[in-house]
């Protein structure tokens, strides 16, 4: 599942005359990035959600070389009625997702050298996620413990920490960031239907709410080249990092 859905009001003034997903990067939309990505990784079946601009989004997946590539479907989550954030995106593409025993999550603003064959084999059994993170700098992290087992989710700029093991200390365990990819059971949709989510919700914090009563694990890659594509200021770096990764 590509979250494609998403307002983009860190890109603006460009994603106010077009969605976040088709902002280019090296004269290629952001979305185009990232369906090349997974197929390179044998990934040959799509849900892609949208809301903000949802008609280009599907005239572009319509065109030629994206949905004509034989063996390959794609299907489209429509949102356009409710924005439902992460958590409620994978949640309403339930239909689409189910039943296929685990499928990758991937925000459409995430540019990386991931390896995702490596990924998958590191997934941890029986986790209703497996989350990849990162060492790099930021301002929240996700909070591990030895095994890389959730624990909770801290902002050390505002010192705000969330856990439902109650009053942790940050430093006593791994703080790693985000990357914007997950790979799920699809366990996760009875998780869902356990703990009463909304309609709307993101899904880190659902993680965070429920780590201690499902195994939700982090994978951390020794060396991970990885930007999010977030503000307008980061393009040029998302230009400079998809020349490093196509010159390998």
């Amino acid at each position: 599942m590509i979250f494609a859905a998403g307002l983009g009001t860190r890109l603006r003034p460009l994603t106010d005359t077009m969605p976040k997903a088709l902002v280019p990067v090296g004269g290629v939309p952001m979305l185009r990035h990232v369906i090349d990505k997974l197929a390179t990784y044998g990934y040959d079946d799509f849900v892609v959600n949208v809301h903000h601009f949802p008609d280009s989004i599907i005239n572009f997946l319509k065109q030629p070389g994206i949905a004509d590539v034989p063996g390959r479907t794609i299907a489209v989550s429509d949102e356009r009625q409710l924005l439902r954030e992460t958590g409620g995106g994978i949640r309403y593409a339930r239909p689409l997702l189910e039943g296929t025993g685990s499928f990758l999550v991937h925000n459409v603003d995430i540019l990386s050298d991931v390896d995702l064959a490596a990924f998958r084999a590191h997934a941890h059994p029986g986790a209703i996620s497996t989350i990849l993170v990162s060492e790099r700098q930021t301002s929240r992290y996700l909070l591990f413990d030895d095994d890389l087992r959730l624990v909770g989710w801290t902002n050390i700029t505002t010192g705000e920490v969330r856990s439902p093991y109650g009053n942790i200390n940050p430093k006593d365990y791994r703080m790693l960031a985000f990357s914007g990819i997950h790979l799920m059971s699809d366990a996760i949709f009875e998780a869902f239907d356990k703990e009463k989510v909304d309609d709307r919700f993101p899904i880190i914090d659902f993680y965070v709410s429920v780590c201690d009563r499902y195994p939700i694990y982090g994978f951390c890659p020794e060396r991970l080249r990885i930007l999010d594509i977030g503000k307008v200021d980061s393009l040029a770096k998302a230009e400079e990092l998809l020349k490093e990764l196509q010159q390998g």
